[in-house]
């Protein structure tokens, strides 16, 4: 099969006649043999019923339901285990994600022979509540993760079928995918300028603790990403740096003692400095975060995954 594409939706009954539509005109004027995969998140309105509809007008049609809302990453999960082409494309149900870009990402992923392809909204219809929060948050991840994206969290993209295969997608990482591909060894990312059209059914499902979670969960994938395998490497580090570092500043305090008392002069004692108390703080910091790491060294060595990893090519 050339093309599977996963669609996750939440209350988007209006939309999906037109879109599976739009995806079946596209796919037959370029004679490509396709699925589309409609994955509802917990809809409450009609969704899952036009989608059983549709089903029976389309076989290329494939639906499934989740009991309640998850989120679109647990969707996208789903529906990328579910595919059986070799070229994923993933989309938004709303129809501000045009299907006319559907061939030229699918010729790219082929012809330039690329891991993922993100969409980039240049021009964008959403007000500026939602469009300066994103560019600081593209930002952001830019410069934490090294891949140059305009827009990470554009729901138009493709990927080759073995990308989609091997990464999982959890929590609100569904914005991150370029990054977990890239840590699991996919570094053929590309980009390309996209349609960004006005919606035209429902409303947005935006909202700004989108944000904060979002940053939460890029710090966690480039913690794990980073210091999976080793994590003394990060406590360990901090903690004999702050160990030691507490450590210079109490003998310092004792050493000024001992010279105030060799030379006849009036001192404090040792109890009465806000320096003792400092160096207290950072070697039991230090201690703590130097133990932290050797027991997290200890569970990552021991955990069934420890010696998993991602063979691309084998020949016997």
């Amino acid at each position: 099969m050339d093309i599977s594409v996963v669609v996750p939706l939440f209350n988007e009954d209006e939309s999906l006649p037109e879109l599976t539509a739009w995806i079946d005109k596209v796919m037959t004027e370029n004679n490509f043999s396709y699925e589309i995969i409609l994955v509802d998140d917990g809809s409450t309105d009609r969704s899952w019923e036009i989608i059983e509809e549709l089903r029976l007008q389309n076989l290329a049609i494939k639906g499934i339901k989740f009991r309640r809302n998850y989120g679109k990453s647990a969707a996208l999960n789903v529906g990328f285990e579910a595919t059986q082409g070799n070229v994923v494309i993933t989309m938004d149900a709303d129809l501000q994600d045009s299907p006319d870009e559907i061939p030229e990402l699918y010729r790219r992923i082929n012809e330039e022979k690329l891991d993922i392809i993100s969409g980039w909204k240049k021009k964008r219809y959403d007000p500026i509540t939602k469009t300066i929060p994103t560019k600081l948050f593209n930002a952001a991840t830019r410069k934490m993760s090294g891949i140059e994206l305009n827009d990470f969290n554009c729901g138009l993209k493709a990927y080759r079928s073995d990308v989609i295969k091997t990464i999982e997608v959890y929590g609100e990482m569904h914005r991150y995918i370029p990054v977990i591909a890239k840590w699991a060894g996919f570094s053929k990312i590309a980009e390309q300028v996209v349609e960004h059209r006005a919606r035209k059914y429902g409303t947005t499902k935006f909202g700004f603790s989108r944000f904060i979670n979002g940053f939460l969960d890029l710090l966690s994938i480039f913690f794990v990403g980073k210091f999976g395998k080793r994590p003394m490497h990060f406590f360990g580090s901090l903690g004999v740096l702050s160990f030691f570092i507490g450590m210079i500043m109490a003998m310092y305090i004792l050493l000024e003692k001992k010279y105030l008392i060799w030379q006849g002069l009036a001192y404090r004692d040792v109890t009465d400095q806000p320096l003792f108390y400092l160096s207290l703080v950072a070697i039991v910091v230090g201690s703590q975060m130097f133990l932290a790491g050797f027991i997290a060294e200890l569970l990552s060595r021991n955990a069934p995954e420890r010696n998993q990893y991602l063979i691309e090519k084998e020949l016997k």
